[in-house]
């Protein structure tokens, strides 16, 4: 009886995740805001946290380097994106086992089919929605292990995953200490949640001093209105992201005030039921994670102006400017709340079969109903595009001309979004650097609502100084200086390309490539090899112990032992 109900609720998030995705799921890359993917992303010193700017896709990108030898990249991209979504929503189921099959469809429902997922999604902020599929996963484990004292494998990899940005690495390790703590276990929880994010907490560390951000984007990634809901209110219903062109339509109307009263009402009613069987001890865990959560957010939004002058002076506090990711730590009260709101409500409907399948059928439709416009890749705002001819051809000429030659590329011009026509004039982040193999320079501006953020990276500075020099000439001997010996020209994109003397090895609609000449190599400190090494080696670390272990175990079971499930901690 159990199985097909696992099934029923294993095929509602399927459908549910290739709703969303839609032409996200064809052919080619799914390129949107800051989701940049190519066909094989080389490891560089900007991946592994040694690079000149603020380490922003650490531990991220290295992992996508690492994987993509094995995973063709667009297949990745598409395992990724589907597997975050399918998982984040069973998960979800799991956090209300006793519940009405009804009940844990609409956890689902209400996990994976919500703005913040979809907000996210348009965003192109991968890490956070993995970070966010394991976060009920993360909370039933950490608890398991409060509650029988015994360490679950599991979570060597669940925590790994969960902390892959910074951002998400936070929401993870606020879980994962708030239902774990206790006894020894307090310090084991903080060294586990400490070796998963080690590689962006040292290399943040490292660039302390470039780590502190402009204090205009304390207001431009402020948690924001939405339509009728003032952004607390926005909050409660898990939307609020801080760019408007994310924000489904449905959301600036009376549907988004529907679906708060909704899930909000859900929640009421379960919420008696719901502290009577989890306890004091697990009811604190879920309150705190969620207090934290929307209060941060809404601290954002409510005093812009402190949460300013805070990312402008302590190195570091740019993690809480874009205060809606943490509104994951709110997710799961909500969703378990109003499950069991549901389930409470369904113990009295009658038993008559077809007035129950009707009721059972709006419940588990009722995510879909209030957020239409979620569907097929957020209407259409996701899709899959193949990168044109030039960009394999410019990849093979700077290739050609670095070879085994100290020497990065500039990425020309210096702006940091592009709308490509290859990508149906969709906005994304500028694709070139990260289709080429070399370690590049590229802005690091933002431009937000026609507010300019200032980026961190002091090269982009250097090199755009280089650039205002007076001739071709003196900009190349500048930049070469800078340990820049290529610039690529994207051709099709807004903004100002000063030419540089050099040799124009590559023409075509799209780009240009110019090799400057023999750089000068940038030296990166011994002291960041070292740091940087033992806190991948503590990342990786954890990756190998759960190997290890699942070798142990499938090696026992060959010879006849019994099976170790657990290690106690």
């Amino acid at each position: 009886m159990k199985q097909w109900r696992s099934w029923v609720l294993a095929l509602w998030s399927l459908g549910l995740a290739v709703a969303l995705l839609g032409p996200a799921l064809g052919r080619g890359y799914v390129l949107t805001f800051d989701m940049v993917w190519v066909p094989d992303l080389a490891m560089r010193p900007d991946f592994l946290g040694v690079a000149s700017g603020l380490p922003r896709a650490v531990p991220s990108d290295a992992v996508v380097a690492l994987l993509d030898e094995v995973v063709p990249g667009m297949l990745l991209q598409k395992v990724v994106l589907l597997g975050s979504l399918v998982a984040g929503g069973l998960g979800a189921a799991r956090l209300v086992p006793g519940t009405a099959l009804v009940a844990r469809a609409l956890a689902v429902g209400l996990f994976q089919w919500n703005p913040f997922v979809v907000e996210r999604l348009v965003l192109g902020h991968w890490p956070v929605l993995v970070g966010y599929a394991v976060l009920p996963w993360c909370l039933l484990a950490a608890r398991q292990w409060r509650e029988t004292g015994r360490f679950p494998r599991r979570l060597l990899v669940l925590v790994p995953l969960g902390s892959l940005s910074a951002g998400a690495g936070l929401v993870t390790a606020l879980v994962v200490l708030a239902f774990a703590a206790g006894a020894a276990r307090t310090v084991r929880a903080l060294l586990l949640v400490l070796a998963a994010n080690a590689p962006w907490l040292v290399a943040g560390l490292l660039h302390a001093s470039s780590s502190v951000t402009d204090a205009d984007g304390a207001s431009a990634f402020a948690l924001r209105d939405e339509g009728l809901l003032p952004g607390p209110l926005a909050a409660l219903g898990l939307g609020g992201a801080w760019n408007a062109e994310t924000m489904p339509s449905s959301r600036g109307g009376a549907l988004a005030v529907v679906a708060l009263v909704l899930v909000l009402a859900l929640a009421a009613v379960g919420a008696r039921t719901w502290w009577r069987q989890v306890g004091t001890r697990d009811g604190a865990a879920f309150l705190v994670c969620a207090v934290i959560g929307w209060a941060l957010a809404v601290l954002t939004w409510a005093a812009p102006g402190v949460v300013g002058w805070l990312v402008e002076q302590v190195p570091g506090a740019g993690l809480v400017r874009d205060g809606a990711r943490l509104l994951a730590l709110l997710a799961p009260l909500l969703v378990v709340t109003a499950a069991i709101g549901v389930d409470v409500l369904w113990a009295r409907v009658p038993t008559i079969l077809v007035p129950r399948l009707a009721i059972a059928v709006a419940v588990v439709l009722a995510p879909v109903a209030v957020l239409p416009d979620a569907a097929w890749g957020a209407t259409s705002r996701l899709g899959s595009a193949p990168y044109p001819p030039s960009y394999d051809e410019a990849r093979d000429a700077v290739s050609s001309a670095v070879g085994e030659q100290p020497g990065d590329v500039l990425v020309l011009p210096l702006s940091s979004y592009r709308r490509p026509a290859f990508n149906d004039g969709r906005k994304v982040l500028d694709p070139v650097g990260r289709f080429l193999t070399p370690d590049y320079v590229a802005s690091d501006e933002l431009v937000v609502s026609g507010v300019v953020i200032a980026g961190e990276d002091p090269r982009v500075r250097e090199a755009r100084t280089a650039l205002n020099a007076a001739t071709p000439q003196e900009r190349a001997e500048l930049l070469l200086a800078l340990g820049i010996s290529v610039v690529v020209v994207d051709v099709t994109a807004p903004g100002p390309a000063p030419l540089v003397d050099g040799e124009r090895v590559l023409t075509t609609p799209d780009l240009v490539v110019v090799v400057v000449g023999d750089a000068t190599a940038r030296d990166v400190p011994t002291g960041w090899v070292v740091a940087m090494t033992g806190a991948w080696a503590a990342f990786c670390g954890l990756l190998v112990a759960a190997l290890a272990t699942a070798a142990g175990t499938v090696l026992a079971r060959r010879r006849g032992r019994p099976r170790r499930r657990q290690v106690t901690i």
